[in-house]
C-alpha cells in the first residue's frame, strides 16, 4: 500500500499544479484589461485628434495639454453654431499612422479617473463602422453610440458599460433608420471620443483631465471551460485512484492472507515436533478450538492443564502475542479465508462461525486488522 500512497500523492500534486495553471490561464482570459494610457504603453495604437463645431461655422475651441501620460485638454464652447461642440478623439491607427479600426468586442466596460474645472457633464462615444452605411473618412456616417458622465474639480472614478451605449436619434434619422434600430457592434471601432454635451458650460474656459483609461473585458465562457476541465480532471483522478486503491488493497490483502493462513486449522501448522509438550499442546489447542465462542483463558487452562502465566509466556515467546490477540488473529484469518472463498455466507454467519457472537465487534476487529470492513473485503474478492 505504501507504493500506492506515494503514487497517489504524486498524482494529486501534479493535478493541483495543473489545476492552478489552468485556473490562472482561464481567469486571465475571463477578466481582461487593456490600458490606453500612458499612450506609449497601450496595446492599441492611437492618435489624439481635436474635434469642434467648425463644420457648422461655429467658434468653439479645444486644445491638447497632454496626450501621452494622460488625456488633458482645454475647451471653450461658443453659441454661434446650432449645436456647439468641442472634444478630443482617440483615433485608432495602424503602424504607418493610417486610420484603422480595432475590435473591442472582448471588452464590455471602459473605466477612467476624471477631473473637470469648472464642473461639467461630458459625453463618451465609440464611433463604429456600420455595414452598408459608414464610409471611412466621413465621420458623420459612423454610428456613434454614447453615454454621459459628470465631473468636477475633485478626482472621481467613472465606469461606462460599452454594451449599453445609446445611438443618437439624429444619426438614425439622418441614415433613414428606424428609431428602434439601436443595436450596434464593436468589432470595427474607429475612435473613442470625450466631448462636450448640451449641459457643458457655455462661453467658459474649461479644463478636463483623464487618467487610468482602461478597457475591461469579461468572458464567462472561460470560467465554464475551467469548471468543465476541473470537473473532468478531478473525477477522472478520483476514479483512477479508486481503482488503483482497490488493486493495491487486493494485493496487500492477498499477501497478508497467505502470510496468516498457517495460523489456522485448515492448513498444516508450521510447528516442528518439539519436546516441549506444553507449547505443542497450546498451539494445537488454539488452532482447533478458536471457533468456540466460549473459549477463554480459563477454559484453556482447564483443558490443557497449563497455567495462565505459562500460556502467555509461551505465546509471547513463540509468536509475540498475548492470548487474546493471538486468538483474534486466528479467528480473523479464518474469517478472511471464508470471505475470499466466494461463498454465499453472510457477514454475520461468518462472524459466528469463527467464534464471535457480536457482529459489530467482529467488524471493528476485522477493519483494524485488514484496513477495510468485511463487506468491502468480500466485494474486492468477488469482483475478481
Amino acid at each position: 500500500m505504501l507504493n500506492f500512497y506515494k503514487k497517489a500523492f504524486a498524482v494529486l500534486c501534479v493535478l493541483l499544479l495543473l489545476s492552478g495553471l489552468i485556473a490562472y490561464w482561464t481567469v486571465q482570459r475571463t477578466f481582461s484589461f487593456e490600458a490606453l494610457l500612458p499612450a506609449p504603453q497601450s496595446g492599441y495604437l492611437w492618435q489624439a485628434v481635436l474635434e469642434d463645431d467648425a463644420s457648422q461655422a461655429g467658434e468653439s475651441t479645444v486644445r491638447i495639454v497632454d496626450d501621452h501620460y494622460s488625456l488633458e485638454f482645454a475647451l471653450q464652447l461658443s453659441d454661434v453654431a446650432p449645436y456647439p461642440y468641442a472634444g478630443l478623439a482617440l483615433n485608432f491607427v495602424d503602424p504607418d499612422s493610417q486610420t484603422s479600426t480595432v475590435d473591442l468586442t472582448p471588452y464590455n466596460k471602459v473605466s477612467f479617473s476624471v477631473k473637470c474645472s469648472p464642473a461639467n457633464v461630458l459625453g463618451f462615444s465609440a464611433s463604429t463602422l456600420e455595414a452598408g452605411i459608414s464610409k471611412v473618412g466621413e465621420p458623420l456616417t459612423y454610428r456613434s453610440p454614447a453615454s454621459y458622465f459628470a465631473c468636477d474639480d475633485q478626482w472621481s472614478s467613472v465606469t461606462i458599460d460599452l454594451t449599453r451605449l445609446e445611438t443618437p436619434q439624429w444619426w438614425l434619422e439622418a441614415q433613414g433608420l428606424k428609431l428602434s434600430m439601436t443595436e450596434y457592434q464593436l468589432d470595427e471601432v474607429v475612435k473613442l471620443v470625450f466631448g462636450s454635451s448640451y449641459q457643458s458650460p457655455m462661453g467658459v474656459a474649461s479644463r478636463v483631465q483623464i487618467n487610468n483609461l482602461t478597457l475591461q473585458g469579461r468572458d464567462w465562457r472561460y470560467l465554464y471551460l475551467l469548471a468543465a476541465l476541473l470537473l473532468a480532471g478531478w473525477l477522472g483522478a478520483i476514479v483512477w485512484l479508486w481503482r488503483e486503491h482497490t488493486l493495491a488493497l487486493t494485493r496487500a490483502l492477498k499477501i497478508k492472507l497467505q502470510k496468516d493462513r498457517p495460523l489456522v486449522a485448515y492448513q498444516q501448522l508450521s510447528i516442528e515436533p518439539t519436546r516441549d509438550r506444553e507449547k505443542d499442546a497450546l498451539l494445537r489447542y488454539l488452532a482447533t478450538e478458536y471457533a468456540n465462542s466460549e473459549l477463554n483463558l480459563d477454559t484453556m487452562v482447564k483443558d490443557i492443564g497449563v497455567s495462565r502465566t505459562k500460556i502467555n509466556d509461551i505465546l509471547k515467546a513463540e509468536l509475540g502475542f498475548t492470548f487474546t490477540s493471538y486468538l483474534n488473529k486466528v479467528r480473523l484469518t479464518e474469517a478472511a479465508r471464508l470471505l475470499s472463498s466466494g461463498g454465499e455466507s453472510s457477514i454475520a454467519e461468518i462472524a459466528y462461525s469463527v467464534g464471535y457472537r457480536n457482529v459489530s465487534y467482529f467488524n471493528k476487529l476485522f477493519k483494524d486488522e485488514y484496513g477495510c470492513t468485511p463487506k468491502v473485503f468480500k466485494n474486492i474478492y468477488q469482483s475478481k
